[in-house]
């Protein structure tokens, strides 16, 4: 099911494919999807959630997987993937494409106010804090947090680069 808010913007030249699953793609208000952005339910029956306020630039790449949800007010650069999902690979007897997929390490999590350069990846599991920057060409699998939320001790981060993502500056 689609779910697109009238005050959106999605060029034209967007795919935004239906899901035979019951994957939700949810568009909020106020979102702006550049040409080329390819939604895609594969992998898994997730739900992609995009806040309002959030744009997407060209080229960028969304499977459902195990889910994304962007948070609001989110900038996303150009050629960014994200991929909530794992193919299995363990049966060596097996082609690759016949195993499936691996268990769900909770999809994609973009927190409020991100900004995400471009051609960056983005992996099953990865979890982006409020007002995180990350730089152009990162690779992100894991946790960057925001300042001592909920009871976390964790330092706030605030810019990530490289493959994997690193922190290179603290808030």
């Amino acid at each position: 099911m689609i779910e697109i808010h009238p005050t959106a913007r999605i060029s034209k030249l967007a795919d935004i494919e239906d899901s035979v699953k019951g994957s939700r793609i949810c568009i909020g208000a106020h979102v702006v999807i550049d040409a080329f952005v390819k939604i895609k339910p594969a992998g898994g029956p997730g739900d992609v959630l995009v806040g309002p306020n959030t744009v997407i630039n060209a080229g960028c790449v969304l499977y459902t997987g195990n889910g994304i949800h962007i948070g609001d007010s989110v900038a996303i650069a150009a050629n960014c993937t994200f991929a909530p999902v794992n193919h299995e690979y363990a049966d060596r007897s097996r082609l690759i494409r016949s195993q499936g997929f691996r268990p769900s390490k909770g999809g994609i999590w973009v927190g409020d106010d991100v900004w995400i350069g471009a051609n960056c990846v983005l992996l099953d599991g990865a979890r982006i804090g409020k007002g995180c920057v990350i730089a152009a060409g990162s690779i992100v699998r894991g946790h960057l947090r925001r300042r001592c939320h909920g009871g976390f001790s964790h330092p706030a981060v605030r810019h990530l680069a490289g493959q994997p993502g690193s922190v290179v500056r603290r808030s």
